[in-house]
């Protein structure tokens, strides 16, 4: 299996743009939300997926929660983007000739370099899960958009015997946790960042949330 971020179920995360209610189903909102979060760290929204923002719900997956005001403040971005300046504005951060602005891979913020041993630890936790990359793609595992889409896969997937909480723990606390505040932060400090700047303040109000979750299992 493959777990690169063009699939169809992916694609169907951000579909509407809308979130199963809390008394719905809790997992399928999660799954979601790293999908939509995987498909934005991924590529520049298209002029598809901003109509779809157009008519987006603004209550977060919780209302009240606290997720819902960096979910107002991303759908609000983007329905006053278009798809000419988020492409310009993803090229300027995560782009380019060299050396990009910001680093989206899990490697460079753990040991300061790609292709390090935090990618090799990656690549062995999910031959485990029986997963791997798509050699199309010129993004390697530790991308943020990949390791998203393995979030979105062990909350939706139909193997219970790898997709279930403990394999969502494991994976969360040594391939997520670990390093994607720190890019956030990057993110939200570059001057050129605007719509990337409320992605990635959802991006960090989501981990947040995550990691409390997951601290309550423990207890």
């Amino acid at each position: 299996m493959s777990a690169d971020t063009s699939g169809k179920d992916r694609d169907a995360a951000v579909r509407a743009l809308g979130f199963a209610s809390m008394d719905d189903h809790d997992e399928l909102a999660r799954a979601e939300l790293y999908g939509l979060l995987s498909r934005l760290w991924f590529s520049p929204p298209d002029a598809e997926l901003l109509t779809q923002f157009k008519v987006a719900v603004t209550e977060a997956p919780e209302p009240g929660g606290h997720l819902e005001a960096p979910w107002q403040a991303l759908v609000a971005a983007m329905r006053a983007t278009t798809p000419e300046a988020a492409a310009a504005e993803y090229d300027a951060l995560f782009g380019g000739v060299g050396k990009p602005e910001v680093f989206l891979y899990g490697s460079y913020h753990l040991a300061g370099f790609l292709n390090e041993k935090p990618l090799a630890a990656l690549r062995a936790d999910l031959a485990q899960l029986g997963l791997g990359r798509d050699e199309q793609r010129g993004e390697t595992e530790d991308h943020i958009a990949f390791v998203f889409e393995v979030m979105r896969w062990l909350i939706a997937g139909d193997d219970v015997a790898v997709c279930n909480l403990e394999q969502q723990r494991r994976f969360f606390r040594a391939h997520v946790q670990t390093w994607v505040e720190a890019m956030c932060d990057a993110v939200a400090q570059h001057p050129r960042a605007q719509l990337t700047r409320e992605l990635a303040a959802l991006t960090r109000a989501f981990v947040e949330v995550e990691t409390q979750g997951f601290d309550m299992l423990e207890t």
